[in-house]
């Protein structure tokens, strides 16, 4: 393991208090922290129950909590550990250190968090797997009818980097197809032009005959309604997939 070296004390108390610079930085983390008899996320675990034992839940917990993290400490296992000690400790100590621990793990968040915590930006449902069309799409989609009468109203959704394939809607009058985005953000690319950025509130209109594709930004969720726009012999052409260096050259 890389040796620690620690300057907070230096930085922090260097003229006002350089013993105690000096013991924090040369002893504790110097000596200490590079101690090789137990391995350096057993100390960050350690340490962490520590702090939380005491009750100690500012900026020196965080640094820790990022410590821990830093060492190998999944999101599972924080939880099971404050979990645990809050048993022992208090549970009041036990939300203290999660309040914390939530922001420092936040990147770490299942795919089922993220999935609810988009679905509470909206009143329309996710809906269910997109399994009938998941051959036009890349990753995950869902769709939950709103209106199969008079006008065929979807919402669909999906997963961060999900998109579907270029397609075109064919109708001999009328048809096309109508997007409002409702959460999240997405794009919306025409064969032959730049992709167009969608967030909530925007609407886009796509005519028959236009090749485009639309779906997720690599990173966040997206759902939009899709709305049928009545047609005469009303069908879709679906084509090649997006290509991924195009796809991920999107922010």
């Amino acid at each position: 393991m890389e040796k620690i070296v620690q300057t907070a004390g230096r930085n922090s108390l260097g003229e006002f208090a350089p013993d105690f610079a000096h013991f924090n930085d040369d002893v504790l983390f110097g000596e200490n922290w590079n101690n090789q008899d137990i391995d350096h996320k057993t100390r960050c675990i350690i340490t962490v129950v520590a702090l939380m034992s005491s009750g100690i839940t500012d900026s020196s917990l965080k640094y820790h909590l990022e410590n821990a993290k830093n060492a190998g400490v999944t999101r599972k296992e924080i939880a099971a550990i404050v979990t645990h000690t809050a048993f022992y400790v208090g549970w009041p100590k036990g939300w203290a250190v999660f309040n914390m621990a939530k922001e420092v793990w936040s990147e770490e968040a299942p795919v089922s968090d993220a999935k609810s915590a988009h679905a509470a930006q909206m009143v329309f449902p996710v809906g269910e797997p997109n399994d009938a069309f998941a051959e036009y799409f890349i990753g995950q989609s869902y769709l939950a009818p709103i209106s199969t009468d008079q006008v065929g109203i979807f919402n669909v959704t999906f997963e961060p980097g999900c998109r579907n394939n270029w397609h075109i809607h064919h109708a001999d009058n009328g048809g096309g197809q109508i997007l409002v985005c409702v959460a999240g953000r997405g794009y919306y690319q025409e064969w032959g032009k730049d992709a167009v950025e969608m967030k909530p509130g925007d609407c886009i209109n796509i005519p028959v005959g236009v090749k485009h594709w639309h779906g997720a930004a690599p990173n966040e969720w997206f759902s939009h309604l899709a709305v049928e726009v009545p047609g005469e012999n009303s069908s879709n052409e679906w084509l090649e997939p997006v290509d991924d260096s195009q796809y991920c050259g999107l922010k």
